[in-house]
């Protein structure tokens, strides 16, 4: 079973994308990967993926002196988490104007509308067995 969709800071997707490219990993990596895009010092970076942790988006391990970081998300269980807060603040819970949305604010080619496509008749599959239709 997958964990629930998890919500993250603008800071908070910039170190799980940092660590994601470099895990297991430390404070002082992630902070010199992200000092050019952010200025930020170590004891800031130190301080948010502590925090991370605790919300249970990363896992930390003491190893000697050092701690090292994991990941404790997905990409998907992130990306997951965008989505839900979106739909729930920008479009109160409808799922069709968010859709909508996209689709008026994307340029998709015909092989992506096909994907999309075939996602929704396989939902519509497995939504017809489960109401054993």
């Amino acid at each position: 079973m997958s964990k629930p969709s998890v919500e993250l800071t603008e800071a908070e997707w910039s170190v799980i994308k940092a660590v994601w490219e470099n895990e297991p990993c430390t404070a002082p990596a992630i902070q010199e990967k992200l000092l050019k895009p952010t200025g930020w010092t170590y004891s800031t970076v130190r301080t948010l993926m502590d925090r991370m942790v605790a919300k249970g988006v990363l896992k930390a391990k003491k190893e000697g002196k050092l701690t090292i970081y994991q990941s404790a998300v997905t990409k998907a269980q992130a990306q997951r988490g965008e989505l839900v807060y979106a739909l729930k603040h920008a479009f109160n819970g409808a799922l069709t104007p968010m859709v909508q949305c996209l689709l008026d604010n994307n340029e998709m080619d015909a092989d992506e509308l096909e994907q999309l496509e075939a996602l929704i008749k396989a939902k519509k599959k497995s939504a017809h067995k489960s109401e054993g239709i």
